[in-house]
């Protein structure tokens, strides 16, 4: 999300007053086909897929300091799709993925090529995925021919890649299909770290930034003054007036009041704090949460406890990561999207949380752009759960928003009540899918 005015003065006073560390930088004379020092390459071989009987041609190999994977169907279209993974680990093998959800077959069938990196670096690094996702596409030209037209696609870190993918190569991408996307940029490491200072101070209990003991000690009393033990999602309501006002909280944090909220606090309670202290380092892609603060954020609801008056108030480390337009590790999405963007999230996803597209769209319309971007809001808990037929629906309609210019349908995510209402997020969910967390809805008329 862009750096509201109110937030930006009181950043750049913290960074005047204290200073920041500046960003770092992938640098180095590496041969362009070798993985930069430190990191070896996992790419096995990829058998090509069948359409009609005959087989794809498929590429591998380096460049970009990344892996690929390139596929073209035996009758190509002369169109491309680039697929952007999402958040890998901090470890050092770079992997690639084909496109899930039963996409590769779904493409290669329609005449689509496909391409996919392993990005240059793992870790939180969506400067590492910009850059090397853009350059493979331009590889795919040397490899086979110029596309016609270029796609982008992919799920959660790879949403935050398309993104600003789309502001910083402007006009190249054809159009977008981010799914489970941090579209929100910093605002989910704000999320992340409001969750362990309201806590903290809901339970009385901890400080920030959190002691090496956070999650074995401090916690499970944290768990346990606000009722959260033994919380399941569909099973009784064990929290007290603390934990309620954690919960309702984190629903407001996360979209507000929608299908499936209480479900989903139940789900995530206990991951949420392994996220908030995942993070570790100097580096910005491993520890993008120095980017995180809550100066002006507005907690509600404010009873029983004043969190307003009462929570701490943490500024970012790394202001001037914070700040910067440029392209970082962990980079502003601003909301000007040079190409039709469709995309779909989970109403109880709060890894990745909802209100990620409604701080999307919010900048979106700041700029005036609000007609290249449709929103699908899919009945599910966990993060990414999409059936095939979701993708395989918002792809072919994404194309035909391209190929018609008429706007693909999609939710209204800013509308409170229309967010509230209990058929929320039916008229895209796949109702044939079953397992997952979809049990945890009500069914939809």
């Amino acid at each position: 999300m862009a750096v509201t005015p109110k937030l930006a003065a009181v950043l750049v006073a913290v960074l005047v007053a204290a200073g920041a560390p500046a960003t770092a930088s992938a640098s180095g004379a590496t041969p362009d086909d070798q993985p930069l020092p430190g990191y070896t390459i996992e790419n096995p071989p990829l058998p090509p897929a069948q359409v009609d009987g005959r087989p794809t041609t498929v590429k591998q190999g380096v460049a970009s300091h990344a892996g690929y994977v390139v596929e073209v169907p035996p009758d190509w279209n002369g169109e491309l799709v680039m697929w952007a993974h999402g958040y890998r680990g901090t470890g050092t093998v770079l992997t690639v993925d084909a496109p899930g959800y039963g996409m590769r077959q779904h493409l290669l069938e329609r005449g689509y090529a496909w391409a996919a990196s392993s990005y240059y670096a793992n870790g939180y690094d969506v400067r590492a995925g910009v850059t090397t996702t853009r350059e493979l596409a331009e590889e795919f030209g040397r490899l086979v021919r110029r596309p016609e037209r270029v796609f982008i696609a992919g799920v959660s870190m790879g949403g935050h890649v398309i993104g600003r993918s789309l502001e910083q190569y402007p006009g190249y991408y054809a159009g977008a299909l981010p799914m489970c996307g941090v579209l929100g940029d910093h605002e989910l490491f704000d999320f992340l770290l409001d969750y362990q200072l309201v806590s903290q101070d809901l339970a009385d209990l901890g400080s920030y930034p959190l002691p090496p003991d956070h999650l074995t000690s401090v916690v499970p009393r944290i768990q346990q003054r606000l009722g959260l033990v033994g919380l399941t999602p569909g099973g009784p309501d064990t929290t007290n007036d603390l934990g309620k006002q954690l919960r309702a909280v984190t629903v407001e944090r996360t979209g507000g009041p929608r299908p499936g909220a209480e479900a989903a606090f139940a789900h995530w309670k206990d991951f949420l704090y392994a996220l908030g202290a995942s993070g570790s380092g100097d580096e910005l892609a491993g520890n993008p949460g120095q980017l995180a603060t809550n100066l002006t954020t507005r907690y509600r609801p404010s009873e029983p406890v004043d969190l307003n008056r009462t929570v701490q108030r943490v500024a970012p480390e790394n202001v001037r990561a914070r700040l910067t337009p440029a392209l970082t590790e962990v980079p502003q999405i601003l909301g000007r999207p040079s190409a039709p963007v469709l995309s779909l999230h989970d109403l109880g996803d709060l890894f990745v949380p909802f209100s990620m597209e409604q701080e999307y769209r919010e900048d979106v319309a700041r700029h005036g752009r609000t007609g290249l971007l449709a929103q699908r809001a899919i009945r599910a808990v966990e993060h990414c759960e999409f059936s095939d037929q979701e993708v395989r629906t918002a792809f072919d309609d994404l194309v035909r928003w391209v190929d018609t210019g008429r706007r693909a349908a999609g939710d209204v995510v800013d509308d409170r009540r229309a967010v509230a209402a209990a058929d929320y997020g039916c008229r895209f969910t796949d109702r044939t899918a079953t397992g997952g967390t979809r049990g945890l809805f009500a069914p939809c008329p």
